[in-house]
Order: structure tokens, then sequence, then C-alpha cells
């Protein structure tokens, strides 16, 4: 009788654990109804294909780089390199919001990976099809599988073939082994929780839905899945991935999967640099507490060598 009652009780802090919303402050949370990424009102900001939709000549010969975020972000992740390419007017920016990013938490929760990355695919077309002759492509976290599972999806066999792929801090595997129980925790918990500093309110999801959990979950299984069977990437195109050597998120081991998995379509190496930093996305410093000045010099020095490649290819 004991033992009965235990067990509905546990049956019942699961129903209620399945059924409970976390609790939202519309006003500073982008989980709420009244934040949200300003790239839905004014994709022209952001993406390169909206602010340039008839392309002249010389336009088309500039390089464009579309970047693409990390899981729970929005474009925010990727305005420093935004802000690099104005300051040089050497190369453009395209910011993408991942699908299911940057509205509220329901829109998040009900997303799944390929939606997320429904608007790299976008993006990627629109610029090819408009006639950009130099298109790159950047991933920070989760941006970065998404990339590879473009490559091996096929997805440029038709298009411009991008010219360089840049990936920082890829999770193909993750820092935070509890990720790997989130079939099973996830029902229970419903959601997970993280704190944001002042800087990152309303940048960030607050709250992590299960159901999102189990999507990155997903994609990164089937990332690394790809990566053992091995990746050609197109011809004429070139990938560089950065990775911090001590990340919370994405461990370090990502890099050596995608070193060993993916070639050059001549079968040559990708190049990978390990790089001193604790950071999660050391690229994006702003909104951060604590940012130093070795911070600073490391994300200068990787949007320099980014231009650079693209400049001088």
């Amino acid at each position: 009788m004991k033992t009965d009652r235990i067990y509905l009780l546990f049956l019942l802090f699961i129903f209620v654990s399945c059924n409970k919303m976390p609790e939202i402050d519309n006003n500073t949370m982008l989980d709420g109804d009244q934040i949200f990424d300003i790239s839905l009102v004014q994709p022209e900001r952001f993406l390169i294909s909206a602010r340039y939709p008839t392309p002249s000549a010389l336009q088309k010969d500039i390089p464009v780089i579309i970047a693409a975020h990390g899981y729970t972000a929005t474009t925010f992740e990727w305005d420093e390199l935004r802000d690099y390419a104005d300051s040089t007017g050497t190369f453009y920016v395209s910011q993408v919001l991942l699908g299911g990013h940057g509205r509220s938490y329901e829109e998040f929760r009900k997303s799944t990976w390929k939606d997320w990355q429904a608007s790299i695919r976008d993006e990627y077309k629109k610029l090819s099809r408009l006639g950009y002759k130099n298109i790159y492509l950047a991933g920070s976290s989760t941006g970065c599988p998404l990339i590879i599972n473009l490559i091996q999806d096929g997805f440029f066999e038709n298009l411009t073939k991008p010219k360089k792929i840049f990936l920082i801090d890829p999770i193909v595997i993750s820092s935070n082994k509890t990720l790997t129980m989130v079939n099973a925790l996830g029902p229970v918990l419903g959601y997970t929780s993280v704190e944001l500093t002042d800087g990152e309110q309303g940048k960030w999801y607050v709250y992590r839905p299960y159901e999102t959990l189990k999507q990155l979950m997903k994609l990164i299984d089937l990332t690394r899945k790809e990566l053992q069977s091995g990746i050609r990437l197109p011809q004429n195109t070139k990938l560089k991935t950065y990775k911090s050597t001590s990340d919370g998120s994405a461990d370090p081991v990502s890099a050596v999967l995608i070193y060993k998995g993916m070639k050059h379509a001549d079968g040559t190496p990708v190049e990978v640099e390990m790089v001193d930093s604790k950071l999660h996305v050391f690229t994006r410093l702003r909104g951060r507490d604590g940012v130093t000045e070795k911070d600073k010099a490391l994300q200068m020095k990787t949007f320099k060598e980014m231009e650079q490649a693209m400049i001088h290819p």
C-alpha cells in the first residue's frame, strides 16, 4: 500500500511538472510576448538580400558572410562582426535569425532543428540567385552543426558554392553531460533555465523547453554520425574551426571530430585552431561581464583573420 502511494505521488509529480509553465516577465524577457528580435520587423538592417535586393555589379563582387547564431540566442550574437565589417567596408554580414528564435517561449517550444536551419537556407538561396559571387558562412555553437548538415545534405549542389566556412565553438559533443539525459528527464523537468547578465537580457531565451533540448540532441547526434561517416566539402570551399580550449557548452572534442570527419574536396584536411579561452562563442563579448583585454584581442584577431580570408581568398 505504501509503495502504491509513493508511485501515485511520483506520477502526480510528473503530471504537474509536465504541465507547468515558466514564470515569464513580458517586460524583460525574450520568452514573453513583448520583446522580439528586431530583424523580424527590420530585415534590411540584418539581411543583405533585403538591404540590396537589386545589387549592382560592384556589390555582387563584395564578399558577404551569412552568420548563424546558436541555440536560444538571436542575431545579437553576431552584432560585433557586423560592426567590424561596417568599420572596414571590405565585406558584408548577413545575420540570420534561426527559426523559432527571437520570438516567444511558445514559438521556440514548437520549433524543430530543421526550422532553425531554414533561415540559413533561405538567405543563402536568395544571395545566390541575386548573383552574389563571394558567399561565406559563419556559425557559432549550434549554428555550426546546422551548417555542417547543409554540406552533408548536398544543399549547395545547384547554388553558388561558399568560398569558406568559419565555425566558432561548434557543438558536436556537449560539455553538459546532463543534456544526454533529456529524453528521460525532459518530461519531468518541463524546461531548464539560465541566468543572464543585464546586457544579455532580452537577447537570449531564459527558459529552454525540453522539446527544444531534444531537438538539439537530435541535431548533434546526427552531426556526429555524419562526421563519423565522412563529409567532403564542395569544390573550392575551405573550412576553418576555431574552438575554445575550455568551454562550458561545447566539449573541445567537437573540434577533433570535425577535423577527423571533414575533408576538402581534394582530400586535404580542414583547418582547426584551438584558442586559449574559457568563453563559449568567444567572438561575442558584448553583454558579458568580466571581459578582459585578452578576450578583446582574441576577438579582434579572429575578425581580422576572417576578413583577410575573404578579401584575399
